[in-house]
């Protein structure tokens, strides 16, 4: 567990991740998951590198690396929960990500924000280089039925 400037844990600890949260959360207020299943959830916390966020032993913040921990990595699911926002959580979640010593030497790592430009901005993400080169299976409405 790694204690960040503030009061914000991080660990990348499964067995601390409350999942009952993060599933409410992506299923219920996420912009990019809203009706995702528990099984879902589930499935893909235990295929990626996951980071929670805590304060006083609640979890309050959320990421998640879908990588091969050689070449490319896929930055997903962060968030922090609302009444937690505004205290640079999302900074000190995403430095830690970043400072992961698994995630070192990735040729690449990519993300999707509808909102949080200039969050990732910060960190060094870019628009794609060359966007003409990227192509996606999208299936926005996958989780509604």
């Amino acid at each position: 567990m790694r204690p960040a400037m503030s009061n914000l844990q991080i660990s990348t600890d499964r067995s601390q991740l409350d999942v009952p949260l993060i599933y409410r959360f992506l299923s219920e207020q996420s912009t990019w998951a809203i009706g995702i299943s528990r099984p879902v959830v589930e499935r893909a916390i235990e295929n990626s590198l996951c980071f929670g966020g805590y304060v006083d032993g609640r979890q309050v913040a959320f990421a998640r690396v879908i990588t091969d921990f050689a070449t490319f990595g896929n930055l997903v699911d962060v968030f922090v929960i609302p009444e937690y926002r505004g205290r640079g959580y999302s900074k000190e979640l995403m430095k830690t990500v970043l400072a992961h010593p698994s995630l070192k030497g990735l040729r690449r790592l990519m993300l999707a924000t509808g909102d949080a430009h200039a969050l990732y901005a910060q960190f060094g993400f870019t628009p794609p280089q060359r966007p003409e080169s990227l192509m996606e299976r999208y299936f926005p409405n996958i989780y509604v039925s």
